[in-house]
């Protein structure tokens, strides 16, 4: 797994550089959206032990995270931590693309280290690091997978999340995992990566549409609520029900080989960690890293499920 690979290294590399260098006190400061859905209590809650094993490993390195419910108040929150100008590095998962590209640019005028996660900002020379995941292969590999299932033939539909970069790249992936197949998709409506608003939308297609194949949430919280639709329906046609990101309770059903949801694609919000990690190796002395990290998004399946599972996150 890319992202546990990427982890490990970071980490020998703090511990041993840790163990040699004795370095002055420097600050990283991680800015993130507040636990609002599933996938960003995950980042939360890998941050917050992001910041454990950096101070374990670098007692003179300070990680401190803060959690914005709201763009306006990520930028209040990006102006208060470099107001001190004690700031050495900036770990941004941004609210918004355009509202957090001009604070952020300005605390790289101030010669602060910048490294983006997930959201790029609207300026990517801003940044010197980029973390992010792969959300074409999110909906590519999904896709795939139904074409081959269903014989490269039935009915879809697709719940998708909010207006957003992120979003339209899943959906362009999916649509070019159906191409050249005979798979179609019936409807294809905002959820808002929301669970309830995904019960209601699924409750919709299932009045509006007699047969249907397969569901696609492009995100678990989301199939959540389309499985609770089905679940609550007298339907059978219904195939297969799949999502995204790798949510613990969607593993689980892998692991156990359900049926309707026997596989699931990662969006990892460990992801936070390996950005802290890279951004702590910059500060330590050693060689620096500069440039784009993209994580793969492979299939997991009941073989390997074990893999992408963190029973103590909430996501």
């Amino acid at each position: 797994m890319r992202t546990a690979l990427l982890t490990t290294i970071a980490v020998g590399a703090l511990i041993a550089a840790g163990s040699a260098l004795a370095q002055e006190r420097k600050t990283i400061a991680v800015s993130i959206p507040a636990a609002d859905h599933g996938w960003t209590a995950g980042v939360v809650y890998h941050a917050q032990k992001a910041a454990e094993e950096v101070k374990a490993a670098f007692p003179d390195i300070d990680v401190v995270v803060k959690t914005s419910p709201t763009a306006p108040a990520q930028v209040s929150a990006v102006e208060d931590l470099s107001a001190g100008g004690k700031l050495d590095a900036l770990v941004i998962l941004p609210h918004s693309s355009e509202e957090l590209t001009t604070p952020v640019q300005a605390v790289k005028e101030d010669g602060v280290f910048v490294t983006v996660v997930d959201r790029g900002l609207t300026d990517p020379s801003i940044q010197d690091l980029y973390v992010a995941g792969d959300n074409i292969a999110v909906g590519q590999t999904t896709a795939e997978f139904l074409v081959d299932k269903l014989g490269g033939k039935g009915d879809v539909v697709v719940l998708r999340g909010i207006p957003t970069v992120i979003d339209d790249e899943r959906i362009k992936g999916f649509e070019d995992g159906l191409k050249g197949s005979d798979i179609k998709i019936l409807d294809i409506q905002y959820a808002n990566w929301n669970r309830d608003d995904a019960f209601g939308l699924m409750q919709d297609y299932l009045a509006k549409y007699p047969k249907i194949d397969a569901v696609w949430a492009n995100d678990d919280d989301m199939l959540l609520g389309v499985l609770e639709a089905i679940g609550q329906s007298s339907r059978k046609d219904i195939k297969y029900a799949l999502g995204g990101n790798g949510m613990k309770e969607i593993i689980e059903k892998v692991m156990a080989g359900d049926a309707m949801t026997p596989i699931e694609t990662p969006y990892p919000p460990s992801m936070i960690k390996t950005a802290i990690y890279m951004t702590a190796a910059n500060l330590s002395g050693q060689v620096p890293i500069r440039g784009s990290v993209k994580l793969d998004a492979p299939l997991i399946t009941k073989d390997n499920a074990a893999e992408y599972y963190f029973p103590d996150s909430p996501f």
